[in-house]
This record gives C-alpha cells, structure tokens and sequence, in this order.
C-alpha cells in the first residue's frame, strides 16, 4: 500500500490556482522534503493532505485512505509552522486531552503524554504552561503532540524554523531517530538541513510539481562536490583538468567546485585530489560524492 498517491490534484481558490494537476506517489521510509518559494503550494499540499480543505479537482488518498477518513485517526499527524498550544493550560492537561481525542482512556493518554515529551527531552516540563518556555523548548513541545499515537506519517512545515542551532540539531536528531517507524514530509527552506535528513526531494513552483529528485540517484558517481579551506581557484581548476578520467571542473560560488568524472575505481579521484592538496599546500574543507541540493534543483 502507497503511503501517498495524488492524481490530477488541484485547488483554487476563486479565481487563483494554488495547486495544478499534481501527480505524485509517495512510499514510506526516509523523511521527505518539500521545498518550493513563497506562495507554491507547499501549505495548500499539506492542508489537503491532512483533510483540513477539499480539492477542486483530482483524487488523493492517504494509506489507501481518503484525507480526513476516520480510519486515518492516529495515523496521521502535522504540525503548522506556527501552532501553539493554549496559554492558559499546563501543557500535561493539553497533550492528555489530545491523546482523549485520539481515543485513548486517561490513563493511557497520560502515559502517552509522558511518552512523547520523553521523545523531545521534555519530561521535566509536564506541568508548567506553554508561555513559560522558550520558543525552542515550544516548538519541541508542539512536536511531541503530533507524535502522539505514533502515527505512520506525520507533516512538519518549517520545525526549526527561528530555532537556535541546540534546539534545531535535537528536532534533527529526533527524526532520523523516529524514521524507521515514522515517515516525515518536511516543509522548509533549509536546504542544507533537509539535505542531510531527506532522502526525497519535492519541488513546487505556482502550484506545480517540476521535480522529485532522489538524494541516492544514480548520477552520485559521476559528481564531486569540493569545498576549499583556502586556495588559487585559478590554479585548482587548471591543476583538475590535468587528473585522468576528469570530466569537467566548475566553480560554483566562494571556495566551492563541482567535479565531473567517468572513474569507474572507487575512491580514484578523492585519491588524486589529496595528492594534489599535498603538493601544492592546498586545505580542503569538505569532498562529497555526488552534487549538492541546491545544485540538483537550481542548476
């Protein structure tokens, strides 16, 4: 059974489209990213995906499942970029009342409860209100209540966006931790981020899905991509040329290069660039089989 299955999906809204024609089939397994600029469709995708909204055209089903079906319940879950919680409430009433409203007896919500506010570090925290914390610590909070129930897929839109680097890397953590039982769609305009936790890539553009890039595809053996600590671009790119089975070298901003190449021997090419490092007192800062995020979805 597809975790996701869209086709022909579209929604307008009077007379602007903000989803067209969408065709798109989504298995469980690795976090998957959704990317696209302001005002794509990536919100629209995930509130038609969650049931809050009916298309106007086209079908989708979820785990074999229309959206919003009650079979779905528990097994499907998001968080908005800005949900918060009740100020007025501690947040151990709240996340209890939400596990009630997923169909679990109050002493399960509760231990529910104390499940998922384990799972983002926040046990200690049970009993004090949401205004009390700090944005991270909230942003955390909010995560652990679209974790209840352990459901099969859950949509993040923007998790670490405003996060402090502590907070960002322990959401990070968490996902990776929780991907073989949980599969992610992650909204998010950090394509450095999504880059490490992703092994899908979704691009929307005015409402339309331009491409799905695979971070394993197959054309990983034919790039490197190079980062410098320092060096003569000039030099390094003639120097790259000279290495056998070099295809082409490409400067692609400040102190970053991208290697084509037809090696068949593993690790050939790396080899030859630390000997060339060597000889001409160059630092590198970073070698990564294959292109970039931004390189594959931009160039």
């Amino acid at each position: 059974m597809k975790l996701v299955e869209c086709r022909g999906l579209s929604k307008s809204y009077g007379s602007k489209q903000a989803l067209k024609h969408v065709d798109l089939t989504l298995d469980a397994g690795e976090p998957i990213a959704l990317v696209g600029p302001n005002g794509a469709g990536k919100t629209t995708l995930f509130s038609l995906l969650c049931g809050y909204i009916s298309a106007s055209a086209g079908e989708v089903t979820i785990l074999g499942h229309k959206p919003g079906d009650s079979a779905l319940l528990g097994r499907v879950a998001s968080l908005p970029q800005d949900a918060t919680l009740d100020p007025n409430f501690d947040i151990q009433t709240q996340l209890i009342l939400f596990g009630t409203l997923q169909g679990f007896s109050k002493k399960e919500a509760k231990s529910e409860m104390r499940r998922v506010l384990s799972l983002v570090d926040l046990a200690d925290c049970a009993a004090q209100k949401p205004k009390s914390l700090s944005h991270g610590m909230a942003k955390r909070v909010a995560i652990a209540q679209s974790l209840i129930g352990s459901p099969e897929l859950v949509l993040l839109d923007e998790p670490t966006a405003g996060l402090d680097p502590a907070n960002a890397k322990k959401i990070r953590d968490l996902v990776r931790e929780l991907a073989g039982k949980t599969t992610f769609i992650i909204s998010s305009h950090n394509l450095d981020e999504l880059e490490k936790l992703c092994g899908q890539v979704l691009y929307l553009e005015q409402g339309q899905l331009t491409q799905s890039v695979s971070m394993d595809d197959s054309q990983h053996g034919q790039y490197l991509t190079l980062t410098m600590q320092q060096c003569d671009a000039d030099k390094l790119l003639d120097a790259v040329m000279t290495l056998a089975d070099i295809i082409s070298i490409e400067k692609k901003q400040h102190n970053e290069f991208l290697i084509k190449h037809n090696s068949e021997q593993e690790f050939a090419i790396e080899t030859a660039l630390f000997a060339l490092f060597q000889q001409n007192n160059w630092q590198y800062k970073a070698i990564l089989k294959g292109r970039t995020l931004e390189e594959k979805l931009f160039s």
